[in-house]
This record gives structure tokens, C-alpha cells and sequence, in this order.
């Protein structure tokens, strides 16, 4: 590829992400073999333009509004500009890592896009608890916190795909998964480079403050990583999605806490 090459492959590479993280109308971009796999590097990024989007819907509607009602209608829209990717993998996961007990009936409960008893109490308690922490946020930092989770969140997605390989068994004429699409396929450098944006970014929103945010989301990806690699021996796409939903609201909890 030419440098001259390089803007426009970059641009398509975010409208790739923007596309496949969220329900935002973009110019449909060609699919390619590894095209979401280079996207990947532009997730945080992704992240901060559904975050931002967020933040602005919040600071047009606070001053009118009770601070419950106002996150209810936040967190709705947050719901329909994703398309409900993450918390139908949070759903899923906790279905299959809860009803499942060994490798092959979780993976096999995985798969399964009916929603059982363990999904639908995560699913409860994921919008709730968002909902709870989102109205009790400190108000001056609420756009704030929102860009940051979002950012943070699909940030982890950038380690996952970096050191674990794909929970499934992989065909050379067939991808089994989205998650398989992305796992151990990300390079070094979008690790490093997608990193310092996304802390470098979570420092200059929320100053000393990002020092938490920072470090429970990181926890959350080593521990949550280390389980899926315990039981299923990989990730998955659902375990992606879980993870996002977890480290987003672990920094809610974080702004929350200093309120």
C-alpha cells in the first residue's frame, strides 16, 4: 500500500468499525477478508463517537429533565445506536458460562441465541445497574464518564483479540463466529497505539480521576480473559460483548464513587 493509499484505507478500516459496533448509518463499506480485523484498531475510537453522541443527547436533555429520566432516555438511546450487540453477548455468556459445565456444552450454549435464566438476570441487572449509575454520576463530569466508558470498554476488545485465539475450531474455507474474526489477529502495534490513545484520551477528560477507570478496566480484561481462556480455551464474540459491558459499568461505578 502507498502512503497516498493510506487516509482512505484508514478511513474505510473506522467506517468498518463504526459499522460493525453500532447501528449509525455509514457509507456501506466492501467486506474483505481480515477488513474487520484491521478495524479493530479503531474501536476506542468507535467507542468515543457513541459515548460523544451520548454526552451531547445528556447535556441537551439535563436541564429539563430529572436526573432518573434523563439517564433512562440516555440509556435507551445507547440501546438502539448499538443495535444491542453487547448485551446480547453479556446475555449469552452468562447463560453458557452458567448453565454450562464443560467446554462443549458452554461453546454449544453460546451458539444458542435463545435467552435463558442466567442471560436474562444479567441483562436485568446490566440496565439497571447503568441506569442507577449513570443518573448518580457527578454532574459536572457525566459527558465525561460516558465518552470514557464507551472508549474504554470497546478498548478492551484490543487485548482480547491480541493474545487469545478463537474458542472455536477454525476451518481454512470457513470462520466459525465473529469473535473468530478478530481473535489473536491484532497486531502489536494496534495494541500499543490503540492503548495510548485510549488512556492518553481517559486522562485529559478526566484528569487524576482516570487513574481508576484505567485500572479496574484493565482488571477487567486480564481476569475475564483468563477465565474464557480457563474454560472454553479461547473467546468468543458473546465474550467480547460481556467484557465490554462489565468494563463499561466498572466506570460508571468509578465516577459514581467520587460523587
Amino acid at each position: 500500500m502507498s502512503f497516498a493509499d493510506r487516509p482512505p484505507k484508514m478511513w474505510s478500516e473506522f467506517l468498518s468499525a463504526v459499522q460493525f459496533l453500532t447501528r449509525i448509518p455509514v457509507p456501506p463499506q466492501p467486506y474483505e477478508d481480515g477488513s474487520l480485523s484491521r478495524a479493530v484498531k479503531f474501536f476506542p475510537l468507535a467507542g468515543i463517537v457513541v459515548g460523544g453522541s451520548a454526552a451531547l443527547l445528556h447535556l441537551l436533555l439535563a436541564p429539563h429533565l430529572p436526573r432518573l429520566v434523563t439517564a433512562s432516555l440516555v440509556l435507551l438511546y445507547l440501546v438502539l445506536v448499538t443495535g444491542c450487540l453487547h448485551e446480547d453477548g453479556l446475555a449469552d455468556a452468562a447463560d453458557g458460562f452458567g448453565g454450562g459445565t464443560s467446554r462443549e456444552q458452554i461453546l454449544l450454549i453460546l451458539r444458542d441465541s435463545r435467552i435463558g435464566s442466567y442471560g436474562g438476570t444479567a441483562l436485568i441487572l446490566s440496565l439497571l445497574g447503568r441506569l442507577v449509575l449513570i443518573s448518580s454520576l457527578p454532574t459536572a463530569q457525566v459527558a465525561q464518564y460516558l465518552i470514557v466508558a464507551h472508549m474504554l470498554s470497546r478498548w478492551t476488545s484490543l487485548p482480547l483479540s491480541y493474545y487469545l485465539p478463537s474458542a472455536r475450531a477454525q476451518d481454512a474455507q470457513k470462520i466459525d463466529g465473529q469473535g473468530a474474526r478478530i481473535a489473536r489477529l491484532t497486531s502489536t502495534g494496534t495494541l500499543i497505539g490503540g492503548t495510548i490513545f485510549s488512556f492518553a484520551v481517559s486522562a485529559f477528560l478526566l484528569g487524576t480521576h482516570a487513574i481508576f477507570p484505567i485500572l479496574i478496566t484493565i482488571s477487567l480484561t486480564l481476569l475475564t480473559g483468563l477465565y474464557y481462556r480457563q474454560r472454553i480455551l479461547g473467546i468468543t464474540g458473546d465474550c467480547f460483548g460481556a467484557t465490554n459491558q462489565l468494563a463499561e459499568i466498572a466506570v460508571y461505578l468509578c465516577g459514581a464513587w467520587i460523587s
